[in-house]
């Protein structure tokens, strides 16, 4: 199975952008990717998710401001977040699902002035 290494965190004001990547240690071509997150005090939730035909889907609090997708030949996923608001802060994880599913260890994202 891959391992994944999630990668662009930080802090980033209100209305800015970041760009998350998640690099996997191989193919990636037959998974499902998906972005999760986990506030303060909060479960983790479903923030995005791509299939291997790379249909997309996302949570209500994210539509039109993230955009999910997969690069299959460099075997990363990367989540485009725009409009920042601070109630997106939280640690964002990347998950890989074929057979049996795998998580990255995380990367903080603090959306803060």
């Amino acid at each position: 199975q891959v391992q994944l290494v999630e990668s662009g965190g930080g802090l980033v004001q209100p209305g800015g952008s970041l760009r998350l990547s998640c690099a996997a240690s191989g193919s990636i071509s037959m998974y499902a990717m998906g972005w999760y997150r986990r506030a303060p005090g909060k479960q983790r939730e479903l923030v995005a998710l791509i299939t291997t035909a790379a249909s997309t889907n996302y949570a209500d609090s994210v539509k039109g401001r993230f955009t999910i997708s997969r690069d299959n030949a460099r075997n990363t996923v990367y989540l485009q977040m725009n409009s920042l608001k601070p109630e997106d802060t939280a640690v964002y994880y990347c998950k890989a699902t074929w057979t049996t599913a795998v998580w990255g260890q995380g990367t903080q994202v603090t959306v803060s002035s």
